[in-house]
């Protein structure tokens, strides 16, 4: 399993977390579901608009497929607007994971 990292940093006076996030839950996450070998996303964020994405791909070609395709930067453009700069990304195999039994949905 491969994950990639987005970092980012919301511009909450434009919009809040709150608006953000369902904006990535409606334009955003459908649109992973049906990218090949997408394996699912976790959203984390600090009260002022710092935040990191990571999703998980089932192979590395499939977390970088995105990319070669435009769609990542498709959906970064969501919200370039809305940023206080450009995110950052980086991949990563993963090594090791304890998943919590239950998460925020």
């Amino acid at each position: 399993m491969y994950a990639r990292v987005t970092l980012f940093e919301l511009d909450t006076v434009r919009l809040p977390l709150e608006s953000a996030l369902e904006r990535f839950r409606a334009l955003v996450v459908p649109e992973l579901r049906r990218q090949p070998g997408y394996a699912g996303v976790y959203a984390l964020s600090t009260a002022e608009g710092k935040g990191l994405l990571l999703s998980f791909w089932e192979s590395e070609a499939a977390a970088q497929a995105g990319e070669a395709t435009g769609f990542y930067d498709d959906q970064v453009a969501k919200f370039l607007l809305l940023l206080r700069e450009p995110p950052g990304r980086s991949h990563y195999e993963v090594i090791y994971a304890d998943v919590p039994a239950t998460a925020p949905a």
